[in-house]
């Protein structure tokens, strides 16, 4: 879920405080109006310190955009991966995620909905290193539903005749759009529906044996 910016000599610990900090606030502006917005002086006047402080720790645009990306992907991986990850592998575990995701959602851990979902918005047609991190995380993230799926149906959780690739692709596109709904109408409700609509589905893919 995150690019890999290029290496930068250790900081101090108050400038890794304020690496952060600055960190925080990019994470908070990408997810609500993009990471084409993010500049050195954008920052400088959200936190109230000076341009040159703030291009002390970047030096560029481009590497404050691999950083905020990369920063992000360890947010998507404390709130969502790592909870999610600890339910038993697969249905549970396929339950665990989305429900992982509905929370950070729920909670907005960013004020913009899940940041990668605006990644993806803000670059899907376009080339280069941001459309590739977008990319990536995502097919990571859809990936590792279907491998849920898979290991859920060799233990006779879901149907082996249910197409895993396709299942994914249903509950993600769900979550997601849970993500968009609830961010634009600031409206709980929706990630409730989605709860409803994902456990629906999923009883859909129980095995006959376990329906009737």
């Amino acid at each position: 879920m995150s690019t890999t910016p290029d290496p930068d000599p250790p900081r101090r610990s108050d400038g890794e405080r304020t690496h952060a900090a600055i960190l925080d606030a990019a994470m908070a502006i990408a997810s609500v109006e993009g990471l084409g917005s993010l500049t050195i002086g954008r920052l400088a006047r959200e936190l109230d310190i000076s341009k040159s402080g703030v291009f002390a720790h970047f030096r560029s645009k481009q590497r404050l955009q691999q950083e905020t990306v990369a920063a992000a992907g360890e947010v998507f991986e404390r709130e969502v991966l790592a909870p999610g990850m600890q339910a038993p592998a697969g249905l549970g575990r396929v339950e665990g995620l989305c429900e992982a995701y509905l929370s950070y959602v729920d909670r907005g851990v960013f004020p913009g909905g899940c940041f990668f979902a605006q990644l993806i918005a803000e670059f899907d047609a376009t080339d280069g290193p941001l459309h590739e991190a977008a990319a990536e995380g995502q097919s990571d993230w859809a990936g590792l539903l279907q491998t849920e799926i898979e290991t859920a149906q060799s233990q006779g959780e879901i149907d082996a005749e249910v197409d895993a690739d396709q299942l994914a692709f249903e509950l993600d596109a769900l979550l997601e759009m849970a993500n968009f709904l609830a961010t634009l109408h600031r409206d709980p409700d929706v990630t409730e529906r989605a709860r409803t609509a994902i456990r629906q589905r999923l009883a859909t893919a129980a095995p006959a044996s376990i329906r009737h």
